[in-house]
């Protein structure tokens, strides 16, 4: 059973998907432990109603961002982890935690990469007038959302979107496609070769990477 550590910062409604999925049978996974930056961070509420540790590490205890990172890893090491997902973790992660976990981090970022990377990816998407966004699921590198890519969800924009509404579809597939991509480590289906990612014999799952169109 794939054993995971979760980075969160926030609500942590991603955190909660993958713990459904896994309550569900969907993924045979389980959470060692949430770490998060925010002592007020609901993800902590989350976990401690699955029965998760929770883990609290203030970055400002540590003389460089290096050195929180050096933590980070070590605590996930010590609990055998072996994927790390990264859930509304509002940090940009560093070397030392992606040299202990070389293509072993996961984010998810709601726009379609490499389109609209950094922070909110709606509000830039429906400024842009883009007619499609979505969300993407990845590998983390030492770049802002530029690692590569794992899996995608798409959706329409109409002109009345704002930040919000548009916001509000993408994260329904968020929720969606995040333990997708998980399943697919899980099982040893994921290779990277240089930008790519390979997935072996797999089918697109009905209804879950493109969203039905806006109705008029």
């Amino acid at each position: 059973m794939l054993k995971l550590g979760v980075l969160a910062s926030g609500r942590g409604s991603n955190f909660q998907a993958i713990l459904d999925a896994i309550r569900d049978g969907r993924l045979k996974a389980q959470v060692q432990v949430l770490i998060t930056d925010n002592p007020q961070a609901y993800a902590i509420q989350r976990a401690r109603a699955a029965g998760v540790e929770a883990l609290f590490i203030d970055p400002k205890g540590f003389s460089s961002r290096d050195d929180f990172y050096v933590r980070i890893a070590e605590e996930l090491r010590a609990r055998g982890v072996e994927l790390v997902l990264l859930a509304g973790f509002m940090r940009i992660v560093r070397r030392p935690l992606l040299e202990a976990f070389p293509m072993r981090v996961m984010n998810i970022h709601p726009a379609l990469l490499p389109s609209f990377p950094g922070l909110h990816g709606q509000a830039q998407a429906a400024q842009y007038g883009v007619k499609i966004s979505g969300c993407t699921v990845h590998f983390v590198d030492e770049g802002v959302d530029t690692g590569p890519v794992i899996i995608q969800a798409a959706v329409p924009v109409a002109p009345q979107d704002t930040e919000e509404s548009l916001a509000e579809r993408i994260l329904a597939l968020e929720h969606k496609i995040y333990p997708e991509a998980v399943r697919l480590f899980a099982e040893g289906r994921l290779r990277v070769e240089g930008r790519r990612v390979l997935i072996e014999g797999y089918q697109l799952p009905q209804g879950v990477l493109v969203n039905p169109p806006l109705t008029a």
